[in-house]
């Protein structure tokens, strides 16, 4: 953090006032292992998943029954990798974590 405040400080100073103000709340984030820390900061991948649904809701209006708001979502959530090679990928790159 110092480093980044000697080079970018003068620069960037509201962003290294920033990082100085949240530097107690992100140490203990760095005492997790890599793997572990990928899994943390995946949220992007979450968000995105969700607003494809969101999308999908909106597009949609309005549903009969539940099940046939559960059937889009599920059909959303297949339509994301049709031939189930995403799994193994996901597997492999999570599994150190868990």
């Amino acid at each position: 953090l110092d480093e980044l405040a000697e080079r970018w400080g003068t620069k960037y100073a509201a962003i290294v006032r920033l990082w100085e103000n949240a530097w107690e709340e992100f140490i203990p984030f760095l005492d997790y292992d890599v793997e572990i820390r990928r899994v943390i900061c995946s949220t992007n991948a979450i968000e995105s998943l969700n607003a494809r649904f969101r999308r999908a809701i909106k597009a949609r209006g309005h549903f009969p029954t539940e099940q046939a708001a559960l059937k889009c979502l599920y059909l959303v959530t297949r339509s994301l990798d049709p031939t189930g090679a995403g799994r193994a990928r996901w597997t492999m790159r999570w599994k150190p974590a868990v």
